[in-house]
């Protein structure tokens, strides 16, 4: 009996582990949420203490004539307020860097480096881009600790992280559902959002690029109406009309399409609002029974898909041809086979979307090794 009782445990933990790798799968990872807090620090350029302004220029070996005259340049810096009554008396200013100078913003970078050189993390686990500080964690807990000591390390040294304007998302790339919670800066809750704009992209919770697009169009629209005394006067040549349309609306309108994994629908609304420009560029509208073909030759003005998918192989190529220890690689988001999915259609990575664009074009990938091939065999000539 007891024989019997020991086998029928066996079987069912064999039982147990044979169901667990048919649908888990051996060894497999689940995919896991990531947790971003976006630090905003209150007017970083006007709180850097002077005496922290030197030490960082030594540590990095300039020469002694630059740092005297970096000195000489803040050296008994005086201004005064205009008002509607006159100006005020001189007073004299200790502390910040100079505004709209082209060298403060390299002061900046050097201070916020060394200041924050033992708590940066590993990209892209952590990224400074002057001011603009991202953290990143798998876990709420995590991203918490990290910001906590942030503050520790950074407002004793003259800097503060602000309260309001600090703001945090998690990204729900897990397969399992989590408790939402806050997260707490100085005891004070930090903001949630379910986007955000970082470095002029829109970064979503759910990792589309819905958002990102429609950023980019309203983008170009703006600069569209701020052209338009120029773009809808018929004195104006429509060959001039069509290189001005390529030299400013375009690129804002595909600024930072370059990391874009495209579907059909975000490659439908960048078409739609093209052709609508360009309609209006010529004085036509849909009833003037014109085709696109012939608006595109009128203008000089090729597809903003094929621009689209030029501007990503472009980029691919100056990805392609770094070392592979460049960090630029560990910013590409790869699809591991050792990942359990969730149900459903996976997203479009960047990668994917390159082989698309690869195969739709006929070129092969090891040709982004000879930068002039490749400059050639992805360039999309104006009609």
């Amino acid at each position: 009996m007891d024989q019997l009782l020991v086998k029928g445990q066996d079987i069912k933990q064999r039982l147990k582990r044979y169901f667990d790798n048919l649908f888990n799968g051996h060894g497999y990872k689940e995919q896991k949420d990531l947790h971003m807090v976006f630090i905003n620090l209150e007017k970083a350029y006007d709180k850097i203490p002077r005496n922290r302004m030197w030490w960082p220029l030594d540590k990095h070996k300039v020469p002694r004539k630059y740092v005297t005259l970096i000195k000489d340049m803040y050296d008994k810096v005086v201004t005064s307020i205009r008002t509607t009554d006159g100006d005020t008396n001189v007073f004299p200013i200790n502390i910040g860097l100079h505004q709209g100078s082209t060298l403060s913003p390299y002061l900046f970078a050097l201070v916020i480096n060394e200041v924050t050189r033992d708590i940066q993390g590993d990209i892209p686990w952590c990224m400074l881009f002057a001011d603009d500080v991202v953290l990143v964690d798998e876990s709420r807990e995590g991203v918490n600790r990290k910001l906590e000591l942030w503050r520790q390390t950074l407002e004793p040294k003259g800097f503060r992280i602000s309260r309001t304007k600090t703001d945090y998302m998690r990204c729900d790339f897990g397969t399992t559902i989590s408790e939402d919670g806050d997260v707490c800066l100085g005891g004070q809750v930090v903001p949630k959002k379910d986007t955000f704009r970082y470095l002029g992209s829109m970064l979503q919770r759910d990792g589309d690029i819905d958002e990102d697009v429609s950023h980019r169009i309203k983008a170009g629209w703006m600069k569209w109406r701020q052209t338009s005394g120029v773009l809808c006067d018929k004195r104006v040549p429509q060959k001039l009309k069509g290189k001005f349309y390529r030299t400013a609306i375009r690129p804002a309108m595909l600024y930072g399409a370059e990391c874009w994994p495209t579907k059909r629908r975000h490659i439908q609304q960048l078409s739609v609002t093209k052709m609508r420009m360009l309609r209006w560029i010529c004085g036509h509208t849909r009833l003037d029974r014109v085709t696109n073909d012939d608006i595109h030759d009128r203008l000089g003005v090729a597809s903003i898909e094929e621009k689209l998918i030029q501007h990503r192989l472009r980029w691919f190529g100056h990805v392609h041809r770094r070392p592979p220890e460049a960090l630029v690689h560990r910013g590409i988001i790869r699809r591991d086979n050792n990942v359990k999915r969730g149900r459903g259609r996976p997203n479009l990575t960047w990668e994917e979307a390159i082989k698309r664009g690869l195969k739709e074009w006929n070129i092969p990938m090891e040709l982004c090794l000879d930068r002039s091939a490749w400059k050639e065999a992805i360039h999309v000539p104006e009609p």
